[in-house]
């Protein structure tokens, strides 16, 4: 495995636990749980900082002029990267929208 695929790899490894930890917090909001649906989010945000700085790594090399091979791999580890921010925006949101309706007088 090169250079590029192991940081793909690395990537979407990171980001892949973060969406799962995202998803794990909204399991537990639905229960009512908010104290582990928060530590569920606090787990997946640290899996997405390590994939940001597995990212960030890359781009300082390209900016530094090492050009980045194209990869199918890498454009995969990409748009895994993109969509574990969205689903922590839109679970961020469900999470406090499920917080306000279980407040009394909410029904």
């Amino acid at each position: 495995m090169n250079g590029i695929e192991l940081i793909a790899f690395q990537i979407i490894s990171n980001v892949g636990m973060a969406k799962t930890k995202f998803i794990e917090a909204l399991e537990h909001a639905k229960k009512g749980n908010f104290e582990a649906a928060a530590e569920s989010v606090k787990e997946g945000n640290t899996f997405l900082v390590e994939g940001h700085n597995v990212h960030r790594e890359l781009i300082q090399k390209e900016a530094s002029g090492e050009k980045t091979e194209f990869s199918i791999l890498l454009m995969h580890a990409e748009d895994q990267f993109m969509s574990a921010e969205t689903i922590k925006l839109l679970i961020g949101e469900m999470i406090e929208m499920r917080r306000e309706y279980s407040q009394p007088g909410c029904q």
